[in-house]
């Protein structure tokens, strides 16, 4: 079963490039891609930003208000919505858009047939898990399915550095975020309608469970929703047809917010179709960025060599680490810190397939996510457990989906590979095993009840949709992200957090810890560091 169906049904060129001493417009270099000779650029900008997700949309939205000309670099494209737009990919019947080029041609054991795109997904396989991460304008606030939770004091306190200040977190940096992704919970008006029945199974079994139960904040304008259920646009939400994105509109994510509001400060550049292939530290201090300007097959069109006193590392918790332990290995930026790499986790994720045909799920199954069950009251075995839909299938499967993550001491590392030239993902195959077969599994069995039958795809195909940590905070930055010991480097994205997020999904963690290290980076680092 490939991810898809799990989720549904659940370079050497910008080496030799340095050498040389090129300026000015585009011009002629001896390296030639799928077809021709790609041309190099040379430019030199105040701020590079690599990655357009969380960490990187609210890096380019605060400099930009600053007053900060900043950069932003993605490898993928835009990904436009409706109403009734055909943009995103249908997982029900998944083509090119839904994976990255440069994936692994063996998904979960499953050979892939799509041709080369810069699609949305990549997959990393590394030992013992598989690891997805997103491409595109707005990383994986493109494709998750929204869960913005933020975690109790308690928990927070006990899986995260202290020094962060929940209090200030909580009454400034989380809130701030919640009002620029526009969070809400679904209203009775749509919950209560009949392609809902599967959030309202969940929601009533985990109450006979004696599990807590809430709503759960989506950056979603339900009226989206409500105006298919009026038939006003096709289905999109309430089909369960957009755990690849949502076609219709509606969904508050990082291109639409934080980014469109980077973009209109007219301090903001956003290029896509640009992937970074190595970072460097020049003999000045400064930062050299070496970047392939590809189409949307992957081909190299262009070669460009940016030099920048400020970068922020903000490509997620995978590209961010591989770039910087590739360059920690290969001399390109010594003396970075020994705790590179380490401090990775999964965010203790777990996908289940619920299947129970008197349960009466139905065929059509609203989404993205209304109801979750928060079992937090002990900050040590804190875990969610959320229902999710699946899309739709021409007859009743039966079946509906559940979601779990949590905390996990559970750690891995990239190391650096000299016979592939690439960082390596290696994690303990039982990593999560304590809350996950401990805490997160007794949970889900007892929402599904005696009748009901779990498959655990993680135990076939042990994957994570939150890969965390590789550039720890406390170990490899400080709180605000900076690279200790290297002056104008940051990380703000998944990379900074310690492999887990406190019993929640990652997104609005990360954004608030970005949020906070902004307010600090702002008014400490600019005309310093920046």
């Amino acid at each position: 079963m490939s991810a898809l169906s799990r989720r549904a049904l659940l370079t050497g060129a910008a080496a030799a490039a340095a050498g040389a001493t090129l300026t000015g417009a585009p011009v002629a270099f001896a390296r030639t891609a799928r077809a021709g000779v790609v041309p190099l650029t040379r430019e030199e900008h105040r701020v590079v930003v690599i990655g357009s997700g969380f960490g990187g949309g609210v890096t380019a939205l605060r400099l930009g208000q600053a007053g900060i000309p900043v950069l932003v670099l993605e490898r993928g494209r835009r990904w436009p919505t409706g109403p009734n737009a055909e943009t995103f990919p249908h997982p029900s019947a998944p083509d090119k858009r839904i994976l990255w080029y440069r994936s692994d041609p063996n998904l979960f054991g499953q050979p892939l047939a799509f041709e080369p795109y810069t699609g949305l997904i990549e997959a990393v396989a590394g030992e013992n898990m598989t690891a997805l991460c997103a491409a595109g304008v707005g990383g994986g606030s493109l494709v998750y399915q929204g869960m913005s939770l933020q975690p109790a004091e308690a928990v927070f306190n006990t899986h995260l550095p202290p020094e962060l200040d929940w209090a200030t977190m909580d009454r400034v940096h989380y809130p701030r975020v919640a009002r620029m992704l526009g969070l809400e919970v679904a209203p009775d008006e749509l919950v209560d309608s009949p392609q809902y029945t599967a959030a309202r199974v969940f929601a009533q079994r985990a109450r006979d469970a004696g599990l807590p139960v809430s709503k759960i904040p989506m950056p979603i304008d339900w009226n989206y929703a409500l105006a298919e259920l009026r038939g006003e646009m096709k289905p999109s939400y309430t089909n369960g047809d957009g755990a690849m994105g949502v076609n219709n509109g509606g969904k508050h994510s990082v291109d639409v917010t934080y980014l469109a509001a980077a973009e209109a400060t007219g301090n903001v550049e956003v290029r896509v179709l640009h992937q970074v292939t190595d970072i460097e530290r020049a003999a000045d201090g400064r930062w050299v960025v070496y970047v392939d300007r590809i189409d949307t097959s992957g081909a190299v069109r262009e070669n460009l060599i940016l030099t920048t006193g400020a970068l922020v590392l903000a490509a997620g918790s995978l590209n961010t680490t591989a770039l910087l332990v590739r360059a920690a290995a290969t001399g390109r930026i010594p003396d970075l810190p020994g705790e590179l790499g380490g401090g990775w986790g999964t965010n203790a994720d777990r996908i289940y397939v619920w299947t129970d045909p008197n349960a009466g799920f139905g065929t059509t199954q609203g989404g993205p996510v209304v109801y979750g069950s928060l079992n937090w009251d002990d900050p040590r075995y804190a875990h969610t457990v959320i229902q999710a839909s699946i899309p739709p299938l021409p007859a009743d499967p039966g079946s509906t989906m559940m979601v779990g993550y949590g905390v996990s001491d559970g750690r891995g590392r990239f190391t650096y590979d000299a016979a592939t030239d690439a960082a390596t993902l290696h994690w303990p195959a039982d990593g999560d095993a304590v809350i996950q077969d401990g805490h997160i599994a007794p949970t889900a069995h007892a929402i599904a009840g005696s009748d009901g039958i779990l498959l655990d795809t993680n135990l076939a195909f042990p994957s994570t949709w939150h890969p965390l940590g590789g550039a720890c905070m406390g170990a490899v930055c400080d709180l605000e992200g900076r690279v200790l010991g290297q002056r104008g480097l940051y990380v703000l994205d998944g990379a900074l957090m310690p492999g887990n997020t406190a019993a929640c999904n990652p997104s609005m963690t990360i954004a608030a810890v970005a949020e906070r290290a902004l307010d600090r980076i702002v008014a400490e680092d600019v005309g310093t560091l920046i």
